[in-house]
Parts: structure tokens; sequence; C-alpha cells
């Protein structure tokens, strides 16, 4: 629902002028040739279709075939062609354009610099003006064309880029569109010829795509994230939202104030999150010479590390625990990073606990405190990097047998790649057949497995001559239904398969549960298989999902399938045009359209889960970086020898702890344990269900599960601590309590014990869900 607020003089005049306003559309990319120009003439063709009058000007196809095909019968309006160091160089005719006077215009080269003399000195203005004269504009750039980035690109290529458009410039689009390519794809077409590498070989080494690839994606997620922070505060919305981490530090000005600021800026760069550093101080009392010190110290780790700053007055530290809540609901933190308390038991009962308090006023925030490990390891406790054990050079140490056997299954395997969404109808089947003829017109031997194209035209055209393998027959309960043909696949033996819908759950009765077991054995039969997915259907991002949508998503697909992808592919679509496409009937029937208008593809929701693929994906590329021995990270580095420890309880908040325990291990390179203590003499039949349910989960996320035995409740805590200390865990998590009033004057608290004797490691509290959601519904 739109807010009631009346607008101001200066918003309606704005309106107003945006009524006359050109839009401006740009498709970013991390490199030349990953596909830019491609998808703006498509984009061009589908718009002439629905009767919108597009003309072409200063585009530049590079000869490559798939791009030349895109221009179809698009009118073109002469650019000015000039040269410059024997190099031929394309103004926009803006006189000509102007006379022309069309709706929209494709234009190549945002970042171009026009010749001497011209009307204006870049494209940008050029194009600035085309969109006061209400003439919509759809154009292209590299992300090493944003100033930011630039000298990035130098750094990782030694290239210097001449031409650039300021950083603010995404901003100014009313739409972006990634175009998402693998380095191997980048790679191949390189060898195929359709790329120029030769100006700047540097460019084109695998991990220097990698690394401008994971910079595109993480900028657009953060023009991502600010569009939906904008959109929830024209609504009034409150409280965490999308899929950003917003870390918020509380330290002292003591000698422990930049441990607890370091650990927040690895968390916050692990993670891909926000970081802000907040410290109280007494209105009225002068600050020792060693507090100035440290807050000189300080101040100077939060400039270099980029962090945000503030310093609030504080007359009484009883309301520390409250000025801190309120700034962290205010700046809408998920996670405040704080030091453990140094009170005995008996000093909280006098002087009242920091720790204790915060847990009871943040009941929608995770708290993160801290460990004090001055006293094992010395005062400097700050991240290392993780490094291989030295076992020699590797090309000279012979292979055990079970290496040898596992490297001849990789060979013989197939290639896997999956393209992902943020939802349905953005494209990816589309993308797959798309890809598959292309593979046919080089030769290669495709087969589509299986397609859904839910009656969308435009990806049925796409099937062109791929030939089908029929589906295979099942019963079920009296209906006759169909499922991949794992045998049928294997017995014709294509060099590569086309299998929509990753996440699918097979028919009861059926060889595998899951159509990705179907994949896999597909895999191990040497056939190489293309396949699609939404990133709602990743086991560990259930609960987020379910968070942001209000929907829980019951087709989930292990993130390790993911991870053993060859290549993975994000196919971006801004949520307006999703929506459009929606409103066409591109994506479900027309009687269903307002009712997932109003549902699941809510503005909010879809911008949600945008923001959630291009995070996901930029991580995935940050990982595959890192297996690629790369020397540095976008995300920092992880701290040597990480465990995770999770313990849970038997509430439906369990899988959600899992969950996080898993995604924060794997972010950590850790080894990570999930442990359930039980304080009943004997465990009831329901109750070794819900184990079992929880155990599973744990497994398939890749952890291990450990059940304990408590002879009453006030042992559980010790019995986690002494677990977690057996496994070095330097991280432990478990979630906030549900207990009533009377439950807490009867029952001893389980989190209290573990923060007073399990300081000397990590403790993460996450809050409880279902607290949250009341709080905060789904954005709309």
């Amino acid at each position: 629902m739109d807010s009631f607020r009346r607008k101001t003089p200066e918003e309606i005049l704005y309106s107003i002028s945006k009524l006359q306003h050109g839009l401006l559309k740009i498709c970013i990319g991390a490199v030349s040739g990953s596909g830019k120009t491609y998808h703006m003439l498509q984009e061009g063709q589908h718009l002439k279709q629905q009767g919108i009058d597009v003309v072409i000007c200063a585009v530049s196809t590079r000869q490559r075939p798939e791009t030349v095909e895109q221009l179809g019968n698009l009118e073109r309006v002469p650019s000015i062609h000039w040269f410059k160091d024997g190099k031929e160089r394309k103004d926009l005719n803006l006189e000509k354009l102007a006379e022309r006077n069309p709706e929209v215009v494709l234009v190549d080269g945002l970042a171009h610099r026009n010749r001497d003399g011209a009307r204006f000195p870049t494209r940008l203005d050029d194009i600035q003006f085309l969109l006061s004269q209400g003439i919509s504009v759809i154009t292209t750039v590299n992300v090493y064309e944003l100033e930011g980035a630039t000298e990035l690109m130098r750094k990782w290529t030694g290239v210097a880029v001449e031409e650039t458009v300021p950083t603010n410039t995404l901003e100014m689009a009313d739409e972006i569109q990634l175009i998402d390519v693998s380095p191997e794809t980048m790679l191949k077409r390189l060898e195929e010829g359709h790329v120029n590498g030769d100006s700047a070989p540097a460019l084109f080494k695998r991990s220097n795509i990698g690394k401008l690839r994971e910079l595109a994606l993480r900028l657009v997620a953060e023009d991502v994230s600010d569009s939906l922070e904008k959109y929830r505060m024209e609504r009034g919305l409150t409280g965490p939202y999308g899929s950003v981490e917003r870390i918020l530090v509380s330290a002292q000005y003591h000698w422990n104030g930049s441990i607890h600021v370091r650990r927040g800026q690895q968390i916050a760069k692990r993670l891909g999150g926000d970081l802000t550093i907040v410290t109280f101080v007494h209105p009225k009392k002068t600050l020792s010479r060693e507090a100035a010190a440290f807050k000189r110290s300080l101040l100077k780790l939060v400039e270099k590390i980029g962090a945000r700053f503030e310093e609030l007055p504080l007359a009484s530290k009883r309301k520390l625990s409250s000025m801190l809540a309120h700034f962290a609901a205010q700046h809408q933190a998920t996670r405040i990073v704080l030091g453990h308390s140094k009170q005995s038991r008996w000093q909280e009962l006098w002087r009242g606990s920091i720790a204790n308090a915060i847990l009871k006023k943040t009941k929608r925030t995770d708290i993160y405190f801290v460990a004090d490990r001055a006293d094992k390891e010395g005062e400097r406790i700050l991240p290392t990097k993780m490094m291989a054990a030295n076992r020699g050079d590797a090309r000279y140490r012979r292979l055990s047998d079970h290496e040898v056997e596992r490297k001849i299954g990789e060979i013989r395997r197939g290639r896997f790649k999956v393209l992902i969404g943020a939802a349905p109808g953005v494209g990816k089947t589309y993308a797959m057949l798309r890809e598959g003829n292309d593979l046919q017109k080089k030769g290669i031997d495709v087969v589509i497995g299986l397609l859904e194209t839910h009656g969308r035209k435009e990806t049925l055209a796409q099937v062109g001559s791929l030939q089908t393998i029929p589906r295979a027959k099942l019963e079920y309960h009296g209906a006759h239904l169909e499922e991949l043909d794992v045998a049928a696949i294997v017995r014709r033996n294509p060099e590569v398969v086309l299998v929509d819908e990753l996440a699918h759950t097979n028919v009861p009765g059926s060889k595998n549960k899951k159509r990705f077991e179907d994949i896999a054995h597909i895999l191990n039969a040497g056939i190489s298989v293309i396949s699609t997915m939404n990133v709602q259907h990743l086991e560990s991002l259930n609960d987020a999902v379910e968070q942001i949508t209000g929907v829980r998503v019951r087709e989930t697909v292990p993130d390790r399938v993911l991870r053993m992808a060859d290549e993975v592919e994000l196919i971006d679509v801004a949520p307006k045009a999703l929506q459009q496409r929606m409103k066409e009937g591109k994506i479900y029937a027309l009687d269903k359209v307002d009712q997932a208008l109003c549902h699941f593809f809510r503005t909010g929701n879809l911008i949600a889960l945008r923001e959630m693929a291009l995070r996901e994906i930029a991580d995935d590329v940050d990982e595959r970086l890192e297996a690629w021995e790369r020397n540095d990270s976008l995300r920092g580095p992880w701290r040597k020898q990480e465990t995770v420890f999770v313990g849970v309880t038997l509430s439906t908040n369990a899988e959600r702890l899992i969950r996080r325990g898993f995604r924060i291990a794997y972010r950590l390179k850790a080894e990570w344990v999930v442990c359930y203590v039980h304080d009943h003499a004997a465990v009831a039949d329901e109750l070794k269900k819900r184990i079992k349910v929880l155990e599973d989960l744990t497994t398939r996320l890749g952890g291990k599960f450990v059940l304990l035995s408590a002879r009453n409740r006030r042992q559980i805590p010790y019995l986690l601590l002494n677990k977690a200390n057996d496994i070095h865990s330097t991280q432990m998590i478990v979630g906030q309590s549900r207990r009533t009033l009377w439950e807490r004057l009867w029952k001893r608290s389980v989190i209290r014990p573990i923060l007073r004797y399990g300081r000397h490691m990590d403790v993460l509290v996450i809050a409880d869900m279902e607290v949250c959601e009341q709080l905060f519904p789904s954005s709309g």
C-alpha cells in the first residue's frame, strides 16, 4: 500500500517533470564481450514488437554473429564517424536524433568521449540531453569504466582506463540490468575469436575476469539495496530487511576497542555487509590521556576500513543497553557486535549485566559477543589468512589410490552449468535454450532432457531444431505423471543435455528423490548438463526467503549442488520489467496475474530477492576465486582455524539456526557442528522424529550432528560448553530464549551461563524469527 503522506510541492514538481523526461536503462557487464550489446538490441526488438518507436545509433556489434543477428530491421540513425590514434570512433548525431524524435534510442559505450568541437564533451552528456527531450535511452557500460573501479582495474590488470563515467552514474538510471557471464564462457568466446583480447591481454585472465565480475555483482547489489531502502521509507516500513547484513559495533575507548572493530570488519566483509561503529561517552567528563590516545587510534582505524562512526553522550551506564538497542533499531542493524562482560556473577547481580539487558531489549537483532582471548593468545587477535600446510612441491607428490580414483571421476564427469534467477519469469529457460542452440551451431550434440515453457511463446520459439528426449511416464495414485528419463538420456549419450528446474522433487517411486540427484547421475555418465533454478530454492536461504516473502519454499537444493557446478551465471531482470512481463501474461496465466502481483511478485519482495541473488552469486564468485589460490579477496581474509558450534532446541527455530550456522561456517571456511541436548530419561518417538529431521538437515548441508543427554535442564549449558571446548570451537551460535515470564522465574537461563563461562569464544545469539515476523511483516 502506498503511503497516505501528502507530497511536498517539491515532490509534486519533480513528479511532473519526470512525466516529460525519458527513461534511462543501463546494461552493465564485467568486461567487453559479456553480451551487453546483444541484450540491449534484444530489448529493442522486444519494444519494437510492442509498437514502440525504437532506433539505434553508435552501436558497435564488433561483427559478433549473435549480436549482428539481433540488429534485425531496427532503424539506424547515422552516427558521426571520426578517427583517434588510427581507430574509428562514433559520436551520436544529436541533431538527427532530435529531428527523428523516437521514443527509444539504443546506444553503446556510455563512457565514450566525443570529438573536439562536439556539442557536449561526453556521451553521458549527450544522453542527458536526449532524456531531457523526452527520448528514452538504453545504453551499455563496463564496470571498470565507473570512476570508483578504475584504480582496482589498474591494480588487478595493469590496464589504465582512459574513458570513464562518474561513480554515481548508476544512481541516475531508472533501470539497471547486470549481464552476468562466467570467466569460462568469456575465455571460450576469446578462443573462438568473438572477443578481441589483444589490446588488453591481462584483462582476460580468468582470475581478473572473476574479480571484475564480482565487483559488478556487488555494485549492482548495492544499488538494489539502496532502491529497497528508498521503497520501504516511502511506505513507512521499518526494521531489518533485504539480504544485506548491517553490522553495528559497540566499541569503547579502551585497548580492546580496536579488536571489536576488527572483528566487526571481518564479519561485515565476509558476509558482504555494512559496518557502523558507535561509542558512548559521558558528556561532562573529560577523557583521560589513555582514553584520548585510544580514541585517536580508533578513529584512524575506522577511517582506514571505511566504516561509519558516531559518538553519543551517555550520562549513566545503566542506560547503555537501552541506548544501544534504540540506536540499532534506528539504523536497522541486523547484528550488534560487542565485548563479553568481565563481571563476576555477583557483580552482575549487584551492578546489572549489560549483556543480559541487551538480550532483553533487542529481540529482533542478532547479538555477537566477541571473545576475550587476551589471557590465552595475548592482545593481538586480528584475523589472519588461512594457509595450506606446506607439503613441498605438489607436482612431485605421488597421488594416493583414492586421489587417483577421484581424479579419474572428475576427468570423465560432464560439465555442469547452472543459470540462476531471483524469481520465476526472469528468462532462465530462454537463456538455457539460447545457449543450447549456440552450442548446436558449433557442431556439439545437444538435446533437451526436460523443458518447462509454462506456455511462454518466446521460450517455446527458442527450441528451434533441438531434439527432445521423451519423458518417463509414471503412475502415482491413479494419476499419470511425467519425469526426467535419466536412462533414456544416458542411452542417447549426447554431449550436452538441457534440464529445467533443478530443485524439482520427483514423483514418489522414482529412482531418485530430487532432480539434482538425476543430474548427478547424468554428469557421472560423462554428459554435460545446463540447468536452471531460482535463488529462493537454496536450502540455506529458506528462512530468509520466508521472512521476505511470507512464503515457505518447499522444494530446496543443498548449497553444495551449486558449489559443484563448473559455471554459475545470474539472469538479472529489474523488478519493474519482471512485473511488466507478468502483466503481459508471459509468466503466469492472465487470471493469476493480479494475485501474483499482490503477493510473491510485490515490488518490495522482488527487489529484496534480486539483492539476495546478486550477493549470493558474488559470494560464489569470490569462493571460486579463492579456490584458484587468489592472493587477495574482496571480502577480506578469514581468521585461522575457525570452528563453529551450533546449539539447538527442538523448537521451530532450530532449522533456522542450523542454516545460519552453515552460512557462517561456509563464509569463514570453518568446520561446524550442531548439538542438541535432551534432558529426559528417555526420548519419545515423536521427539526422535524431530531430532532426525534436524540431523538430516545438518548432514545435507555438510555439518556434523551431535546428540547429548543431560540429567536435568540446569546441566544443558555446561554440556554445550564442554562439547564446544572439546572441538576447540571459536564461535558458538545459540537462539534467543522464547521463555515466558513464568518460565524465567522457575527455570534457569541457558544463555547466561554460556555468556559467563564461554568468554574465551565468540558467542552469537540469533534473534527469534517469530518475533521478527510479528514486528516486521514482509515488505509489500
